[in-house]
């Protein structure tokens, strides 16, 4: 399935934040207080972003992560909207807005707090990787 028709399969929310640099309202999104074991893909691209051992509850109503999984996978811009200066987070390969990163992270986890939308992932749970394609990632799960 190329770009076009990925789009045209996202709902109206996941549409606005992904390729409109939206947000989502804060308490009011799917994986804010998620905590179920598995990996948070690009709902666009489908590429592996963030890890569920890497999320916490930062209080802010979105998902909050303290690293990506793959770094490659991540690009960082400077927005300078809504009266701020803030670095954008943006999903490469799918040219998704994912959200913002913050400095005001856990230090223990190197002080970064990746504040995500929901809108813009897609979680596939530990026992569903190696039938998505995501087999790779089952050996992160192996140390808890």
């Amino acid at each position: 399935m190329n770009r076009e028709e990925k789009l045209k399969k996202l709902t109206p929310i996941q549409y606005e934040v992904t390729q409109n640099n939206g947000t989502e309202p804060p308490y009011q999104n799917e994986y804010y207080n998620h905590f179920e074991d598995g990996i948070y893909v690009d709902i666009v691209s489908g590429k592996p972003l963030f890890h569920s051992r890497d999320k916490y509850d930062a209080g802010c109503g979105w998902p909050s992560f303290t690293r990506p999984i793959e770094e490659h996978e991540i690009e960082e811009k400077k927005d300078l909207s809504h009266f701020m200066i803030r670095t954008e987070v943006r999903g490469k390969e799918g040219k998704t807005h994912l959200g913002h990163v913050f400095p005001d992270g856990p230090k223990e986890a190197g002080g970064l707090r990746y504040c995500i939308n929901s809108a813009a992932l897609r979680f596939v749970p530990i026992d569903k990787l190696e039938e998505e394609g995501y087999g790779e990632y089952v050996k992160l799960f192996k140390n808890k």
